[in-house]
């Protein structure tokens, strides 16, 4: 009889494969948002939320050459903050949450991006999701996986999870991959939903783990 232990050892393999795969497709994964240090890639990442990354480099250095560090974005008048990022969408509530964040750098952490999720959970306008961005791709440690609406859908597509609370679709992957993975994972997914795996018409005829997908069987119709 086959124990719970040998589905999962499947599963892994399985879900082992389907990274190799994607991967080679993809060999340049990465953070796609333009950043010199953990700062600037916090501040990214905020302004990323409901907005393209492509979008996002095209402010970012605009906002970057007018407030170098924290402390000087902690202290900038909103309005001038607002009309720099007025682009990325709801302006507002992200000239809120970098100002906020940033004081909260300033004040303490001594200007310093912290490096731990714990630490990083205390800055206003940084949920789980910025929080795996920062360490993954600034600190190079893989605490989890970021799990935004592209790794969400092809998750899902894939079999890996059935939930749709990124926090539980989260654990699952982590459960799934070895830890060392966690960060590529989340980048060559993200690449692949843009490339391929497309929320309305994903084109399972050239995605090169549609063998592997349940998704993808289920959509193409019986021969004969």
């Amino acid at each position: 009889m086959a124990s719970a232990s040998d589905g999962n050892a499947a599963a892994q393999a399985v879900a082992a494969r389907v990274l190799e795969l994607l991967r080679e497709r993809y060999p340049d994964a990465r953070c796609a948002l333009d950043h010199q240090d953990a700062w600037q890639l916090l501040c990214a990442t905020i302004l990323s939320a409901q907005c393209t990354d492509v979008r996002v480099n095209e402010v970012t250095p605009r906002l970057f050459a007018r407030f170098a560090d924290a402390a000087a974005l902690a202290a900038a008048d909103p309005a001038e903050v607002e009309a720099i990022v007025h682009p990325t969408g709801f302006f507002r509530q992200k000239t809120k949450s970098l100002i906020a964040m940033s004081r909260d750098v300033v004040d303490r952490f001594g200007g310093i991006v912290p490096n731990t999720m714990e630490e990083l959970l205390t800055l206003r306008g940084v949920a789980r999701k910025t929080a795996n961005v920062i360490l993954g791709a600034a600190f190079g440690r893989n605490d989890g996986v970021v799990v935004d609406t592209h790794v969400l859908r092809i998750a899902r597509r894939l079999g890996w999870t059935e939930h749709t609370d990124p926090v539980k679709v989260e654990r699952d992957l982590m459960a799934l991959f070895p830890r060392a993975q966690w960060t590529i994972l989340g980048h060559t997914i993200v690449l692949h939903g843009r490339d391929l795996c497309e929320a309305r018409r994903p084109r399972c005829d050239e995605c090169p783990v549609a063998h592997l997908c349940p998704a993808a069987r289920r959509s193409t119709p019986p021969p004969g």
